[in-house]
């Protein structure tokens, strides 16, 4: 200091006046280091507009989660409704193979009918034909047929007689055996006219069952239409929903650093004033002294930068531990019953919407089977979301931090979904069937009051 002399020329106390100007003109501290210029400070109508941004964002997240809700909702409905139409189709369609079948034995068994009454009637027919012509050739002439030849070839009046006796007989059998084919004919025309009553019965369940079949497809046309347009809408509004709450969450981040900006100006006023104080007190005391010399401690050596203490580490290694294992698996597909404390692995059958993606084809997590990995080194998880929400300490959502499962669900129907917070309004899920494990804003749409904690 004392080689900075131009700005000592007139001055009453000399060198140590001339000093102290300096340091108060150049803003040195003590120990020669300028002290630094002061960080922005967001003016009170700042914060308050960002509050206000922020509010409206938390507003509209609000707005679009009920809606969500609804949707969610509509959308379980309209699964439902599509699982009850697929199985009325399939009621459907064996209702109607079964008519085919009885159809066509109906058919088969009036065809069979048809057969043996035109047979019985093509009998009649020629017994009918060669009855006539008997009874034509016996009366011709006021004789039984043949009795012209009969009665010239017989040797004696009793031969005569057994012929003509012979003749009559003849006739009779012929009339009784005509009798018997009608009445044969008779029951086989009946079974005939069953055989066809049958066959049109048959054949109207066939024509009501394939029609109700029909109608059954395009009910389950229809809802799966409706299931699929639903879906659609949902994601969409779900992407919505998502951008607005990236959008809060930024808005939230501008609150926030406005007022540590505020807070970083308070504390360098403070620290000014402790150094304006000091620079005070050293001036007060050199000019006293008659031969002044600098003290090594002068202008707080070793004190930190910044007014605000160093904040500490993450607590505990196992917790980033833990949610290296989550992030690391990044981009792996969903896959539902998928993963287990070695990795991912081959998803199983649902059934349903998990059968439709073909997760049973794929290698990856569920969102409890991802907790289950993550977890791995540090306690031994099952593969169900809602026994995985009462396998730790349960803290308040405003309490959560870092490593600290989250879950979905309510009351009625149970916990259906998991995720892992990683701070910062963000959390590590394997979200559903079709997408993949990824990092998201943390969903308050239908969120469990607690989140559950197993380290620390």
């Amino acid at each position: 200091m004392r080689g900075e002399t131009g700005f000592g020329t007139g001055a009453r106390r000399g060198v140590t006046i001339g000093a102290l100007g300096v340091a108060l003109l150049l803003g040195v501290t003590g120990t020669g280091l300028a002290v630094p210029p002061p960080p922005p400070n967001p003016s009170d109508s700042e914060i308050n507009s960002s509050k206000s941004e922020a509010n409206a964002k938390a507003g509209d997240v609000g707005r679009l989660t009920n809606q969500l809700a609804q949707a969610e909702s509509k959308l379980s409905q309209l699964n439902d409704e599509v699982e009850l139409k697929m199985e009325e189709a399939n009621k459907a369609r064996v209702d109607a193979e079964t008519a085919q079948d009885e159809a066509a034995q109906a058919d088969r068994e009036a065809q069979s009918a048809r057969t043996e009454s035109d047979a019985a009637q093509a009998t009649i027919d020629k017994a009918r034909a060669d009855l006539d012509k008997f009874a034509a050739a016996s009366f011709q002439q006021g004789s039984t047929v043949g009795s012209v030849s009969a009665y010239l070839t017989a040797n004696s009046p009793k031969e005569l007689l057994g012929r003509a006796q012979m003749l009559d007989a003849v006739g009779g059998s012929r009339l009784n055996a005509l009798d018997t084919m009608k009445r044969a004919q008779t029951e086989k025309s009946n079974k005939d006219a069953t055989a066809r009553k049958k066959l049109e019965i048959a054949q109207e369940r066939k024509r009501a069952a394939e029609a109700a079949k029909h109608e059954a497809d395009n009910a389950q046309s229809a809802a799966q239409h409706a299931q699929d347009t639903q879906a659609t809408q949902t994601g969409l509004l779900e992407a919505d929903k998502t951008n607005v709450e990236k959008q809060l969450f930024e808005a939230q981040q501008k609150v926030s650093g406005l007022q540590g900006q505020r807070q970083r100006y308070e504390d360098w006023k403070a620290q000014k004033a402790r150094e304006d104080e000091e620079r005070a007190r050293q001036a007060a005391l050199a000019a006293s002294r008659p031969s002044p010399s600098p003290s090594p401690s002068q202008g707080g050596g070793g004190r930190p930068s910044s007014g605000r203490p160093v904040q500490s580490a993450p607590a505990g290694s196992s917790v980033e531990a833990v949610v290296r294992r989550a992030l690391s698996q990044l981009g792996l597909p969903y896959a539902w019953g998928g993963g287990n404390g070695s990795g991912p692995t081959r998803g199983i059958r649902d059934g349903g919407t998990a059968d439709r993606y073909g997760d049973y084809m794929k290698i990856g997590f569920d969102c409890s089977g991802l907790m289950i990995y993550a977890f791995a080194g540090v306690r031994s998880l099952p593969h169900y979301s809602g026994y995985q929400y009462n396998a730790g300490r349960k803290v308040p959502l405003s309490q959560m931090r870092r490593g600290d499962m989250l879950f979905w669900g309510g009351s009625a129907r149970g916990i259906h979904h998991v995720a892992m917070y990683l701070g910062n309004g963000q959390m590590v899920e394997a979200p559903q069937s079709g997408l993949r494990v990824r990092i998201a804003p943390v969903r308050y749409g239908g969120i469990m009051p607690y989140a559950t904690r197993l380290i620390g």
